[in-house]
């Protein structure tokens, strides 16, 4: 039976301007600029201040557009705007159009070497060979299906079915097979293996096939690889009756080829530049804090936008333009406050958060011995600035900071405690580097199980289990004794 009920509830919404504080909170400073860029663009409301000064006059109008004109009859500008100009908001294309120009001389464009990337060098040497045109369709397929390591993943009868639907040329396994063999030949060596097996081959058979190292090399990987990749060593000296030390340059040789021979073309131009948010200094033993001046953009609202406001209200309310014309130019004026409110919440937000951080771990920001990081959590500086656990790690999560001895994320200062047999809590960031520490060490002949690890963080007075021990080694991609284990 259907029946309607009348119901009261209590639901907390965000605001949007609590949404877009939230948004801006959580971007990074390298991304920080787009995201000014383009709200620059899309509210005429919204000025750069930094750059708008550069171009305003001096004298007692320092917000006017320097275009318009003045009656000197009246003492006032002449409004050179229509309404009509002001209701759509497609009309505006162009008003941001001076925002890109900089005058400052000592900024300077850092050049950027231009270089094929990586497909674009196969094809490169695909177009030098004289195929004939099935052929050249056939590489092109192949090249095309090739990932990012350089491997083909994609079977010969996808390709040919490819081929039919995409070229319309019906080819046979034996022609695709064929021009795989010409692009196998390509540099880097490896490329255009079915997998790592073959890879490895490719490049094994480039080199003297009659030097007994890289015979037994070829033969290794082609019956033994698991073994190898497995490091039983001794299964393979036994099966191939040679000893360690002839092993281990058979090895060696091995660990010398590109197990990802596409990854090094496609990663060669790509960089990890990091822009940090925070910068630390040390004054002699006292700390100081600094906002990345991106972080704090000169923005403001636009005079002529409030002025034209202003002029529309006091303007016959009845005509049904005007009426739209001031609800447009009333929405964007409070959409400029309001970005212009979230950039100024956002940089007090990160400089409370970085600042708690900073003093709660004031001990490791002064000297960056790891061994100094106190356990801190969430909740910790939470409590601290008196805000939302989710607020200090949208802040944690996204945002770096620059000291003497590195550039870390935030996240990174955080951890759990562990409690040692004196009743003394430490952070787990000093059970890791004494674990890191342990293994650098070690004899790589014999490198240190788990349990022996476990044994060791005892005796220093850190009594946790084995099985956490292998939680941290996995975290720090620490991989277990056996494939640690050199010749």
């Amino acid at each position: 039976m259907l029946k309607q009920t009348l119901q009261q509830k209590l639901l907390q919404k965000l605001s949007p301007q609590q949404i877009q504080f939230i948004k801006l909170l959580q971007v990074p400073t390298v991304s920080l600029d787009a995201r000014i860029k383009e709200e620059l663009e899309e509210n005429p409301a919204l000025e750069d201040g930094s750059l708008a000064n550069m171009n305003d006059p001096v004298e007692e109008y320092p917000d006017r557009d320097p275009d318009e004109q003045f009656n000197e009859e009246s003492g006032e500008f002449d409004d050179e705007f229509t309404v009509d100009e002001y209701i759509q908001e497609d009309d505006y294309n162009d008003y941001s159009s001076n925002y890109g120009n900089d005058d400052d001389e000592d900024k300077k464009e850092m050049p950027i070497a231009v270089q094929d990337s990586f497909f674009e060098s196969l094809q490169n040497q695909l177009d030098l060979l004289a195929l004939s045109d099935r052929d050249y369709q056939i590489g092109q397929q192949i090249i095309g299906s090739l990932d990012d390591d350089g491997y083909l993943r994609r079977s010969t009868l996808s390709l040919i079915d490819d081929l039919a639907f995409s070229q319309n040329v019906d080819v046979n396994e034996n022609e695709v097979e064929a021009v795989l063999k010409v692009i196998q030949d390509f540099e880097p060596s490896g490329i255009g293996a079915r997998d790592l097996q073959e890879c490895l081959l490719i490049q094994l058979h480039r080199k003297d096939t009659a030097n007994p190292i890289i015979k037994q090399a070829i033969r290794i990987v082609e019956n033994y690889l698991e073994e190898f990749t497995k490091k039983h060593y001794d299964k393979i000296e036994k099966q191939l009756g040679i000893d360690s030390a002839e092993l281990k340059d058979i090895i060696n040789e091995i660990l010398k080829l590109n197990p990802k021979p596409g990854d090094s073309g496609a990663s060669a131009g790509k960089q990890l530049h990091i822009i940090p948010d925070f910068h630390i200094t040390n004054n002699d033993g006292v700390l100081h804090l600094t906002l990345n001046s991106r972080n704090a953009p000169e923005l403001r609202v636009s005079r002529s936008y409030q002025e034209m406001f202003e002029h529309y209200e006091k303007a016959e309310k009845n005509d049904k333009k005007m009426k739209e014309a001031v609800q447009f130019v009333k929405q964007k004026l409070d959409s400029a406050k309001w970005f212009i409110d979230a950039i100024k919440q956002r940089q007090q937000t990160l400089l409370k958060t970085m600042n708690a951080i900073m003093e709660y771990q004031y001990e490791y920001f002064l000297t960056g011995d790891e061994r100094l990081l106190k356990p801190m959590i969430l909740k910790d500086i939470a409590d601290r600035i008196e805000m939302d656990i989710s607020t200090v790690s949208r802040v944690a999560n996204s945002k770096y900071v620059q000291t003497e001895f590195g550039t870390f994320l935030l996240k990174s200062f955080f951890s759990e405690a562990i409690q040692t047999d004196s009743g003394e809590e430490v952070s787990n960031k000093e059970v890791k580097k004494i674990l890191e520490e342990c293994i650098a060490n070690e004899d790589k002949r014999k490198p240190l199980a788990d349990e022996k690890l476990t044994e060791i963080l005892k005796e220093k007075g850190y009594s946790i289990a084995r099985r956490t021990v292998a939680k941290y080694r996995e975290a720090m991609n620490i991989p277990v004794a056996r494939l640690r284990k050199e010749l």
